[in-house]
């Protein structure tokens, strides 16, 4: 395993020297920053001695900002102008986001998300890059010195989009990027070193505005990813939201003014935080229509209002058991990560499912930055006590589009990575010269189920007759989980190749139901394939027959050419139909030809021969 001593390039530690690098967790609701000092990975604190950023950005009147706790003490005061949970919006178009509860004025971009503050239009990256700024000046503040990069965590379930939207604000923030990590694998390997623990593990991660689950294999020395899961749009957050609805409801209220709204947000926030310490607690609160609310709310009732919160997550996880193929019993200990696993309905219910009690000894709140510090420590090139794997997966299946609307998978969900895979495809047209290879992510059988990533074209294709050129695609994701995808013509190594930027990520739930469907329609999907494939091959030999028809058909008498072109119609009348009865059309299409085929066959030896003598031959 000492692959993993080898630096990034130009990051080789000389030797005795240490160079600095560090983790972060860019949080929806907290951010924090690590770094391994004297070969033990610590979280470091600002001047007060707070480890925790508040991921809340506040833009004032003279081009200054202030961020975190700041920000955070002014957001019921002024809600336009100071903008939380970035990370939710990070990566997205405007109509991919629920804003009904969200204080902002966008803007009109229909690419990604701007946000109206008094020092202009703000995208989710920016305000991104604005909070990493603040933990880059901490950690080199802290260790006196300029960091050689960083290592920071991304939800599991973050597709390319919201990745690079991610390094995007990193750079934007002078930070190098050394790897993207998904937050439950960090989690993971700050329990697998500190623990010393073997065998499979779930890693159960509720932060303020995701849920993620995967599924570990931890060995000496090698950390495995058999599976991830999750719901980007469930986290803390809603179970504040819910809270807040049950306030208004409870007090018959109809809120119309921003700051109502985050007084009654940020109470809620607080209530529910005191709920996970006490049996109950008291919410008051004076709006500025002049109603006073004054509710007490128990913890009993707060988990009766949150409980299907909790279920829904869950079902991730029992998909992602299933994905690598392992049962309740075969869980030896359950990672709680994420501030929101302080819930005790949450601590309950996973209990519950697992039968074990979950793994509580690292701070939740933590876990995911130290584990970034210490693969930051060995990406920089210093020396590590301990020398280990580390084997993420990619979370859904990356392929293109072939003829007929089909989606072929390239790269299957839960692939390693880093990884690269790749195919040869041909021509379906003679004399075509040219293919557009378009780029789909998702689980269904049809180009129309998945998503559209990115398209490009490879031109140069010799002119050849159909299924004669040999194109071979490669589909490479790196080990941040980037795509990139080439494609070649063998015969003349002429190729195109693009880097998967596209300009917004998937919806969250999309992605949830994007891997349900997947599920729930695979009879039918296979059904959908089965029939266009046998559209294709039908095409194919209506396309063959026609054009021997246009260069011999003289060798066919007129009975014999009406049965073909009696056949051809037969067979262009059946493709609405099933696989199976275009497959049958198709072979008596074939079968109608045979005898035509043979003629054709005994003219083109007559003419290949003509004018040849028989030494020759």
């Amino acid at each position: 395993m000492a692959l993993l001593q080898i630096a990034e390039p130009g990051l080789s530690a000389a030797p005795h020297q240490h160079r600095l690098a560090a983790g972060i967790d860019l949080g929806t609701t907290n951010s924090l920053v690590a770094t391994v000092k004297s070969g033990s990975a610590v979280c470091l604190a600002d001047a007060e001695g707070r480890a925790s950023l508040p991921s809340v950005v506040r833009y004032l009147p003279d081009g200054a900002l202030a961020a975190g706790y700041e920000a955070l003490a002014a957001q019921k005061s002024d809600p336009a102008h100071t903008v939380s949970s970035a990370k939710r919006l990070i990566g997205r178009k405007l109509e991919d986001v629920d804003t009904s509860h969200l204080p902002y004025r966008f803007g009109p971009s229909e690419r990604l998300i701007e946000i109206h503050t008094r020092q202009g239009l703000k995208t989710p990256i920016d305000v991104s890059a604005d909070i990493l700024r603040v933990l880059k000046q901490r950690a080199e503040e802290s260790l006196g010195g300029d960091l050689v990069g960083a290592v920071i965590t991304v939800p599991a379930y973050f597709d390319e989009a919201q990745r690079q939207a991610t390094k995007d604000a990193a750079r934007l923030a002078g930070i190098n990027v050394l790897r993207l990590l998904n937050e439950p694998t960090a989690a993971a390997i700050a329990y697998g070193l500190d623990n010393r623990s073997e065998g499979t593990f779930v890693v159960y991660d509720l932060g303020g505005g995701t849920f993620d689950v995967s599924v570990l294999q931890l060995s000496k020395g090698l950390f495995e990813v058999k599976a991830t899961g999750g719901n980007s749009a469930l986290g803390g957050n809603d179970f504040d939201h819910r809270l807040f609805c049950h306030l208004i409801e409870a007090n018959g209220l109809s809120i119309t003014d921003d700051h109502d709204a985050q007084l009654l947000l940020s109470l809620a926030r607080e209530a529910k935080e005191t709920l996970s310490r006490l049996p109950e607690t008291r919410i008051q609160a004076v709006l500025s229509s002049g109603k006073t609310i004054d509710t007490v709310i128990t913890r009993t009732e707060f988990h009766a209002l949150t409980q299907h919160l909790v279920a829904k997550t869950l079902e991730p996880v029992k998909q992602a058991m299933k994905d690598a193929g392992v049962g309740k019993a075969d869980i030896k200990g359950v990672i709680m990560v994420g501030g929101a696993t302080r819930m005790p309905h949450v601590q309950q219910a996973v209990a519950a499912f697992f039968g074990q009690t979950p793994l509580n000894n690292l701070n939740p709140d933590q876990v995911v930055a130290l584990g970034a510090a210490m693969q930051a420590n060995v990406l920089a090139g210093n020396k590590n006590e301990e020398e280990w794997l580390l084997l993420d997966v990619t979370p859904l299946s990356l392929g293109l589009e072939t003829y007929g609307g089909l989606a072929e998978k390239i790269i299957p969900r839960n692939s390693t990575l880093p990884t690269a895979r790749a195919q040869e495809f041909t021509t379906f047209k003679d004399g075509q010269t040219a293919m557009t290879i378009h780029v789909v992510q998702g689980e269904r059988e049809l180009v129309a189920d998945c998503r559209s990533l990115a398209k490009f074209t490879l031109r140069g294709i010799p002119p050849m007759v159909a299924g004669a050129a040999r194109i071979r695609v490669t589909f490479q994701v790196d080990a941040d989980g980037l795509l990139s995808v080439s494609a070649r013509e063998e015969s003349t190594g002429v190729q195109a190749q693009i880097e998967v930027k596209p300009s917004y990520g998937l919806d969250d739930e999309t992605i949830t139901r994007m891997l349900k469907d997947s599920l729930s329609h695979a009879r039918d999907d296979a059904a959908v394939r089965a029939r266009a494939e046998a559209q294709v091959e039908a095409e194919g030999l209506i396309a063959a027959v026609s054009a021997a028809l246009a260069l011999d058909g003289d060798l066919l008498q007129a009975d014999e050419l009406a049965a073909v072109e009696q056949a051809v119609t037969a067979l262009q009348n059946r493709f609405e139909d099933s696989a199976e009865a275009i497959r049958h059309a198709t072979q008596m299409l074939a079968q109608a030809t045979d005898e035509f085929a043979a003629r054709r066959m005994d003219r083109n030896i007559q003419r290949a021969l003509t004018g040849q003598r028989v030494e020759d031959i």
